[in-house]
């Protein structure tokens, strides 16, 4: 392998190794009393459902841009529009997760210091970005690696081109559907700390008619309302 691909992907294995420490690192934080963790059990159940319907729906879309991909261009292509959008789902996905979970230690945190919120806060906020570009880097070199010497296209082939090309176009399939539907981001985590802090921030206020709750929200809501319910109805101890 050229020595420019190892530095690459040995760049991308470093994201990775960061990501897996800051996931460790926030996952072992205190995550409050009980009464936290079952709100944040709700929360966290209502986010699951989610990512399960949109990864659905994205799945079956994948399915035939994957066919039409390999008709009009290769196989090859096809093969590399499936892999970014593997890697591009599996960031989603763990990142979302890791957000979700990170709420409820970030509120903890702040209730002891500020401090300590906006650290999980941060860590967990950089675990998604550092799984992109990770997974990303390691994507394109170990593909174009593949077409290139296992298979012997040369560099300026088209179908290298074009391989490359749908393995970016698959990776941003999922991102087109996170900001269709208002997914959950890594600023979770933040908003859960400044609200914490009872910080104030300067927004403009909204009026019922600027207020449109997206598709997100209302997925979410529908899914979490029967476990929130009775938790939000009994008195406080």
């Amino acid at each position: 392998m050229p020595t420019i691909l190892i530095v690459v992907a040995l760049c991308g294995l470093l994201a990775l190794a960061y990501a897996g420490w800051a996931t460790r690192s926030v996952l072992a934080a205190d995550q409050g009393n009980a009464r936290m963790q079952e709100i944040a059990g709700a929360i966290r159940e209502g986010a699951q459902a989610y990512l399960a319907r949109q990864y659905t729906t994205i799945a079956i879309v994948g399915v035939v841009v994957t066919i039409v991909t390999a008709l009009l261009l290769s196989i090859y292509a096809a093969v590399g529009f499936v892999i970014g959008a593997v890697l591009s789902g599996l960031a989603g996905f763990i990142g979302m997760n890791v957000s979700v979970r990170a709420n409820v230690r970030t509120a903890q945190a702040c209730s002891r210091s500020l401090s300590l919120g906006l650290g999980i806060a941060f860590k967990s906020g950089a675990i998604t970005g550092l799984l992109v570009a990770g997974l990303a880097l390691l994507g394109v070199t170990v593909y174009f690696y593949v077409l290139t010497v296992w298979i012997g296209l040369d560099v300026s082939d088209r179908t290298v081109i074009d391989s490359l090309v749908s393995l970016g176009f698959g990776a941003s399939l999922i991102s087109i559907f996170a900001r269709l539907g208002g997914a959950s981001s890594p600023r979770a985590p933040m908003s859960a700390a400044i609200s914490s802090a009872r910080w104030k921030p300067a927004f403009p206020r909204t009026t019922r008619a600027t207020r449109r709750p997206s598709p997100t929200m209302w997925a979410t809501m529908s899914a979490i309302a029967p476990a929130w319910r009775p938790i939000c109805s009994r008195p406080t101890p």
